[in-house]
């Protein structure tokens, strides 16, 4: 089964809504987590699932992702039919880019084709998830759907964030509604609903004759959730595969984070501080693979003022110094130093962060190879920040990358 199925990912979203993280970085390739980038849940995912034939879709801003995937996940071997090939627009059927998730596949039909996959699994490169793929792929086979979307029970509240699906007992999908303000109900349990995770299974066949048709309309958006699936559902069988009760290799912590906002990113990052994460890192047979560079470990110093380096329920990569400051409920990525006496809580600081002595930072994203000048303050006068960073809607504080003060 896993060498006739192909997984496409979807990484050429623009992400503005991550911005300013994403002013010099495609979506996937924003860092998460102290070491990874996003892309790494779901190409782990695939190697896990024994998935090794995946076509990355790119588009904007992906140089860093093409040398991420170089230089991180050189690890299957072209000789027996594994790879992980990034495809940017290829321009098969005009001068256009990639207008939507479904026309980024179609533009790569012949790619597909050509495969000589009989099954197609389609995934999102912007989300942080652990997930066996292969009960969704056997249950798609063994329904005999003409597509399976993977989905996850939220709660009401939370519907206007989602495309959400109505379903009858069975699963078999009935209709897509993008964010409504009465949604159908979860069959299961009346005061939830399904969410689509944005994650299909089709056969190459089938596919194809959907995508072709899309193609030729007019009033399309060209998206899975906006349009193939509202057509499907009216002369096909579709149905929903809930993510969480499969009986795989990984451990069903059944967490999923769509990263849509700055806040919802910020808030994925620290839930991995809580005493029990909600989402497992440490399952020894399924790691999370990424690009790790060549560092030193990391240390804790005394400062010259004769404090102590230390650091509380933090995350400290690979060649941190913590040199007389203290790190508190953080996420410190490689390469990071902070200096005598600095003071840093609930903070995100990505790869070469300079901290000066003194300086305070707190509830912010510090983005990478930003230098804070000793006794610097982020995150304490909203108005003052505001006149010189992102805030997001929740009051985070992003510095973008490379920002000279």
């Amino acid at each position: 089964m896993n060498a006739s199925t192909l997984s496409v990912i979807l990484a050429g979203g623009y992400g503005s809504r991550l911005l300013p993280l994403t002013r010099e970085r495609t979506k996937p390739a924003v860092p998460f987590g102290g070491k990874y980038r996003i892309i790494d849940f779901p190409l782990a995912n695939c190697l896990h699932s024994g998935l090794r034939r995946i076509l990355v879709l790119t588009q904007y801003k992906s140089l860093s992702l093409h040398k991420h995937l170089r230089d991180g996940w050189s690890l299957f071997n072209p000789e027996l039919g594994e790879f992980i090939t990034p495809v940017p627009p290829q321009m098969q059927s005009g001068d256009q880019a990639y207008e939507g998730t479904a026309d980024a596949v179609y533009q790569n039909l012949n790619i597909l084709k050509r495969s000589g996959a009989r099954w197609m699994l389609i995934l999102s490169g912007d989300q942080i998830y652990r997930m066996d793929y292969a009960p969704l792929l056997k249950y798609h086979r063994k329904q005999k759907a003409g597509m399976t979307v993977a989905c996850m029970s939220v709660p009401k509240e939370r519907c206007k964030e989602y495309s959400i699906l109505s379903c009858k007992g069975d699963g078999r999908v009935t209709g897509i509604h993008y964010q409504p303000s009465s949604p159908h109900p979860d069959p299961e349990a009346s005061n939830k609903a399904l969410a689509s995770m944005g994650m299909y299974v089709f056969s190459v066949k089938k596919l194809a004759a959907v995508l072709e048709a899309d193609a030729q309309s007019t009033d399309s958006s060209h998206d899975f959730d906006r349009d193939i699936i509202p057509r499907m559902v009216e002369s096909d069988s579709v149905q929903a595969y809930r993510f969480g009760i499969e009986k795989g290799r990984v451990t069903p912590d059944r967490y999923w984070c769509n990263l849509d906002s700055l806040d919802s990113y910020y808030r994925a990052n620290m839930e991995l501080l809580d005493p029990v994460p909600s989402l497992d890192l440490y399952q020894r047979d399924w790691p999370i693979h990424t690009y790790q560079p060549q560092s030193p470990p990391a240390r804790t110093v005394p400062g010259a003022s004769g404090s102590e380096g230390i650091f509380i329920n933090s995350i400290v990569a690979s060649g941190v110094v913590i040199n007389g400051g203290s790190v508190q409920h953080s996420i410190l990525f490689p390469q990071v130093h902070v200096g005598d006496e600095a003071v840093i809580h609930d903070a995100l600081l990505f790869n070469g962060v300079q901290v000066g002595a003194g300086a305070e930072l707190q509830h912010c994203i510090i983005d990478k190879d930003v230098v804070i000048p000793p006794g610097e303050r982020i995150g304490f006068n909203i108005v003052e920040d505001a006149a010189r960073f992102t805030i997001s809607d929740e009051g985070v504080v992003v510095v973008p990358r490379g920002y000279r003060f």
